[in-house]
């Protein structure tokens, strides 16, 4: 047995899809799929409590955080000491999603630690990819990485050919409500991958805010409501609350952000067969990933 910590969602992800479950022994209180790695773990990274909060909210307590130089996720040195992992899979990619690594690297040291750390942080869908395959070469599980690799760029090849050739709606994907930021990443790539234009992308650069103006500027057929930290009731909630503020020819999607779009793990295939069922009507949308909030013109 390999005894893993988690301490990003995507990467607990990543090790469920590898057949880990079992090596899994500590993970974030915001680990939450599949179904819920919480149960029968320790939970060893806590973070704000935002219950209640609207999106300004939200933003503003991150920001006052953020600028007065508090972590805003908290590592239960106690509980990680006690769990004596092999490997730590951790990230450095946002502090706003996850606890950086150097706050590992520094409760490692503290504790004489010599687990094998595996920073994740990528920044485009080749990226993520390779990040699963590195999850597989710490934990001995490469011939698994390799294959779920394969079977996600087969997918991913299997929805380009059904999108070929067909009309590319104009996409904007907003990732916060208010203020309005603009989702980066790998994100543009998904969109590209349904079929759809990404407009006002930023793709393998950081997520930044925008402004309404410049929404209306670009003029798109349909925005995409993914708000990151929420899940499909979060995302349509937020879109009827700045409805009044987007393009008013524009259809409006709200999605699972956490389940299909800002998560880098295995699910971004899904988020992307998601987004070409409702571009593109390649298969069923189905209501508990994607809802739609405004019809276009509507």
């Amino acid at each position: 047995m390999v005894r893993i910590v988690s301490l990003i969602p995507s990467a607990t992800e990543i090790a469920f899809a590898l057949g880990l479950e079992g090596d899994v022994v500590g993970v974030t209180f915001e680990c939450d799929f599949p179904p819920d790695p919480r149960v029968g773990r320790s939970v060893v990274v806590g973070g704000l409590d935002t219950h209640g909060l609207d999106p300004v909210a939200i933003d503003a307590l991150v920001r006052e955080r953020l600028a007065a130089g508090d972590d805003l996720y908290v590592l239960d040195v106690d509980r990680f000491r006690d769990l004596a992992p092999d490997v730590v899979l951790t990230q450095d990619l946002c502090r706003v999603c996850a606890l950086p690594s150097g706050r590992v690297d520094e409760a490692m040291t503290q504790l004489g630690c010599s687990a094998d750390v595996v920073t994740l942080d990528p920044h485009s869908l080749t990226d993520v990819f390779d990040t699963i395959t590195a999850v597989g070469a710490a934990t001995g599980t490469t011939a698994r990485a390799d294959d779920l690799v394969a079977g996600l760029r087969d997918r991913l090849a299997q929805l380009a050919d059904a999108v070929d050739g067909r009309h590319r709606p104009r996409v904007f994907v907003l990732e916060w409500p208010d203020p309005p930021f603009v989702a980066g990443h790998w994100v543009p790539e998904v969109v590209e991958a349904a079929g759809g234009e990404a407009v006002l992308a930023r793709p393998g650069e950081r997520s930044v805010p925008t402004t309404w103006e410049a929404i209306a500027e670009v003029d798109p057929d349909v925005v995409v409501v993914s708000s990151c930290g929420f899940d499909v009731d979060g995302s349509a909630a937020h879109a009827t609350e700045v409805l009044d503020r987007l393009p008013a020819r524009a259809e409006v999607w709200a999605i699972d952000a956490n389940g299909l779009m800002v998560r880098p793990g295995p699910r971004l295939v899904d988020g992307a067969e998601t987004l070409a069922a409702v571009l593109h009507g390649v298969g069923d949308v189905d209501p508990r990933r994607a809802r739609l909030v405004r019809g276009r013109g509507t």
